[in-house]
């Protein structure tokens, strides 16, 4: 008696034109995806439009602004050099205030993110809590306690004063920021360096900081540009012109050129190409240092 043989079963390819059950996929109407792409492009321009009309009137002849065209085809550049003349050393101000401030809020939250992350210390849901509360409180008042505290010290009119005011704002934030990122930094990592003789210090400095690079950049993006576009703080803490920001020196430009507005545009163009230059860099760190916390 002979046995029985087994036979694999066969499969027999699907046809070409054949899709697997549930993986068909409703394609879009062409009218429908046309129209969600005019309505895109609306809003796009919508939204793009104030700046676009302050590069125009900055390119408008002096005594013309009012009645700028809606293409500059007849650029003038005086005003440029009319605003660098006059805000020169405030872009300057600006940004040595700028730097500082970033300089001074990723120190300070790295490592307070890093403790608050990995390590298991009691209240943690508190101090979390009281560094968001931190960013909910007015600016008005951080400035009027500052001034206070700023006056008996000698801080007021100071580029020192001008940093540790607009750190204040960004370290809450950079906290934060990076504190999502490092709670889902392997602790296996660490560990491993500690059994290698690292203490907490060189191994925070040598293997967290190099690893964490994205949301080091993105938090210190955000001082940066947080400082960049301080106006509160600069009002209320600058009494003189020796030590004044962009910001305030443009408020004061308009104030002194109401019908030159070519000139104040032209400095306002001035003022937002350090914030577009570093984010049209550093884009790519900022959208994987943003969303670095979110899957854990």
């Amino acid at each position: 008696m002979t046995p029985m043989s087994t036979v694999a079963p066969t499969t027999r390819p699907a046809p070409v034109g054949a899709q697997r059950p549930g993986a068909a996929r409703r394609r879009p109407l062409p009218g429908r995806s046309l129209l969600h792409t005019v309505i895109g492009v609306v809003l796009v321009a919508i939204m793009l439009f104030p700046v676009y009309w302050m590069l125009n009137a900055s390119l408008a002849p002096a005594g013309n602004s009012l009645n700028t065209q809606w293409l500059p085809l007849d650029p003038d550049f005086s005003a440029y050099s009319r605003a660098l003349s006059d805000q020169g050393q405030n872009l300057v101000t600006s940004l040595i205030v700028a730097v500082g401030a970033c300089i001074l809020s990723v120190a300070i939250a790295a490592p307070c993110a890093y403790a608050l992350a990995q390590f298991q210390i009691k209240g943690t849901a508190v101090l979390l809590f009281i560094v968001l509360i931190s960013q909910m409180i007015p600016g008005i008042v951080i400035a009027n306690a500052l001034y206070t505290v700023y006056t008996p010290i000698g801080l007021i009119n100071s580029i020192p004063g001008l940093i540790l005011a607009d750190a204040s704002q960004g370290i809450p934030f950079a906290i934060l920021i990076m504190r999502a990122y490092l709670e889902t930094f392997p602790a296996s990592i660490v560990e491993a360096a500690r059994v290698d003789g690292c203490g907490h210090v060189r191994a925070f400095w040598s293997i967290v900081l190099p690893v964490s690079k994205n949301s080091l950049i993105t938090a210190g993006i955000f001082s940066f540009l947080f400082a960049w576009s301080d106006f509160l703080m600069a009002l209320t803490l600058t009494t003189g012109e020796t030590i004044r920001p962009v910001t305030l020196g443009l408020y004061t430009y308009i104030g002194t050129n109401d019908t030159d507005w070519s000139a104040v545009m032209s400095t306002a163009v001035l003022s937002s190409l350090p914030a577009v230059i570093l984010m049209i860099v550093a884009q790519k760190y900022v959208a994987a240092g943003a969303t670095g916390g979110a899957v854990k």
